[in-house]
């Protein structure tokens, strides 16, 4: 009898330790399929607006087509959306995949 709660002891032991090793495995998982790459994608779009500079053609997140016209101190920009029309908006309003999207189609056509 006691070598049977013995082994039924061991076999609980490795439940346990099966369990924390799936535990930590998923957990895993998470971090390089989900969370690092979204980190990734975040920090590339920062530096993609804080490069911004003057005669970029842009596209917002609202699909607004322009180009840069002033980098104005506040993080904001005052983007030519016709000749003579100006729009005032936040760098973070700008899509980084639309506007190389846009860039790259430009430069498809040269």
């Amino acid at each position: 009898m006691t070598s049977y709660l013995t082994l039924l002891q061991s076999a609980q032991g490795n439940a346990q330790m099966m369990q924390m090793i799936m535990l930590v495995g998923i957990i895993a998982v998470f971090y390089f399929f989900m969370i690092r790459p979204q980190t990734k994608k975040a920090k590339e779009a920062k530096n993609f607006q804080t490069n911004l500079q003057k005669g970029d053609k842009v596209v917002t997140i609202a699909g607004i087509h322009g180009k840069i016209d002033k980098v104005n101190e506040d993080n904001t920009l005052q983007l030519e959306v016709s000749p003579g029309s100006y729009l005032k908006i936040e760098k973070s309003a700008i899509s980084m995949e639309w506007s190389k999207q846009l860039n790259g189609a430009a430069a498809d056509k040269k």
